[in-house]
């Protein structure tokens, strides 16, 4: 008899710290402005429940939905604070698939917008200073396995049969200057706004593996400042957003300062006197020769001290372009002049460095968005992907409003100390 009544008692089988973790979680996540159940058809199972059930899932970093269902079948007290009821079945691995595809995701961005509100509210984040990056999500295929025998696996004709919406991406595998290491991938990509000082999430936005950072870099701004303002912001961000068309418009219309290295493209290192001027192959110093305007730039022209010369033995190197038979003879160097924001950045001073160090947060954060389980899905649609990534962001926002009305001094961002100490 007393057998029996201990075996009926849930909370005996889920240790109480973790259940008052999730109960505090699930009382401070608002979900009231989103439909529980559709207007037609059938019911199912609550949209709240199964939206708690997938940020249970990124609690305890399953990357895979059977994981998910296994949990909460061993732990019905957590099921239950999910709004299950568990004397029934619970959901199966097909109801948590079906939801991910067909849930609209802009429910889930209101969700997220809401809590990045509340915490405005509370003076926790702020846009003085934000930071974006992207992370790579990889696609569950076979390509992307690096044990795989298959033969030009990222080749572009080969296109994953199991998931058709996925692009192939490349993402940069080491963080060292001097070393030029590039992985391929087929996947997507989710672009996260954070604010640098508190480390949590502000937008975000999943995209496909082959778009690159800077596109979609205003937009996102864009989004965020309709429903928080970006002005006079301090932009971070790495050297993949380094274009000038986002210099301009944070500076025109934020009022901000961008604070990206400098991307080189391939540019040579050319050798310049202390004046400014370069020099020839020869070794000599060239002349200045007037300045190019265009739309865009201006470049300033240097020609060879021996344009004019009547010589044919002047030029110590005996370049080609000194024997062009013409009036003017000897090589030209063009040199941009930097009257634009983007070259009027000095990046070897302690003010710009001091300040992009600040931008280690969003590196922070995308550890953290991988530990959710965010490396590689294991589902096979972009609809999928995409409420599954916002459902992590809208995880860690929710841990950190829950330490904050519970008044709990541990860190808001040390999810497994909080989860110990509840």
């Amino acid at each position: 008899m007393y057998r029996q009544e201990i075996l009926k008692d849930i909370s005996l089988f889920t240790s109480q710290p973790v259940a008052r973790f999730y109960d505090s979680l699930f009382f401070n996540l608002d979900l009231s402005f989103v439909k529980e159940y559709p207007k037609h058809g059938r019911r199912g199972f609550s949209s709240h429940s199964l939206i708690c059930a997938f940020i249970v899932m990124k609690c305890e970093g399953f990357s895979m939905i059977t994981d998910l269902v296994d949990y909460l079948n061993n732990n019905l007290i957590i099921a239950h604070y999910c709004g299950f009821d568990i004397t029934k079945p619970l959901p199966s691995y097909w109801s948590f698939e079906r939801f991910l595809k067909s849930f609209d995701h802009e429910e889930l961005s209101s969700i997220m917008k809401d809590q990045v509100l509340f915490l405005s509210k509370k003076g926790i984040i702020d846009t003085s200073f934000i930071g974006l990056d992207s992370t790579p999500v990889a696609a569950n295929t076979s390509q992307n396995n690096p044990k795989s025998f298959l033969s030009n696996k990222f080749s572009k004709t080969k296109h994953p049969t199991c998931d058709k919406d996925c692009k192939l991406g490349v993402h940069t595998a080491s963080n060292q200057m001097n070393e030029k290491k590039f992985e391929f991938f087929w996947g997507y990509k989710s672009h996260v706004l954070v604010d640098c000082i508190t480390g949590l999430p502000i937008y975000e936005l999943t995209t496909t593996a082959e778009v690159y950072d800077s596109t979609v870099a205003l937009e996102i701004l864009a989004k965020t400042n309709d429903f928080l303002p970006v002005q006079e912001c301090s932009f971070l961000a790495d050297k993949g957003y380094d274009v000038k068309q986002i210099y301009n418009q944070i500076h025109s219309l934020y009022h901000g300062s961008c604070f990206i290295p400098i991307n080189k493209r391939g540019t040579k290192n050319k050798k310049l006197l202390p004046i400014g001027n370069p020099v020839c192959e020869a070794g000599l110093a060239m002349n200045s020769d007037g300045l190019c305007h265009t739309a865009n730039t201006t470049r300033h022209k240097y020609c060879c001290p021996y344009k004019y010369s009547h010589d044919e033995n002047a030029c110590p190197c005996h370049h080609k372009n000194y024997y062009n038979r013409k009036k003017h003879r000897g090589c030209i160097r063009w040199t941009t002049v930097p009257d634009d924001i983007r070259l009027s950045i000095n990046r070897d001073s302690k003010y710009f460095k001091s300040n992009y160090a600040l931008r280690t947060e969003c590196e922070r954060y995308n550890s953290r968005f991988k530990a959710a389980g965010q490396e590689r899905m294991w589902v096979r649609n972009k609809n999928s992907v995409t409420n599954l990534c916002t459902i992590t962001h809208i995880c860690m926002l929710a841990i950190a409003i829950a330490a904050i009305n519970t008044k709990s001094e541990i860190s808001y961002r040390k999810m497994k100390t909080l989860k110990r100490s509840a």
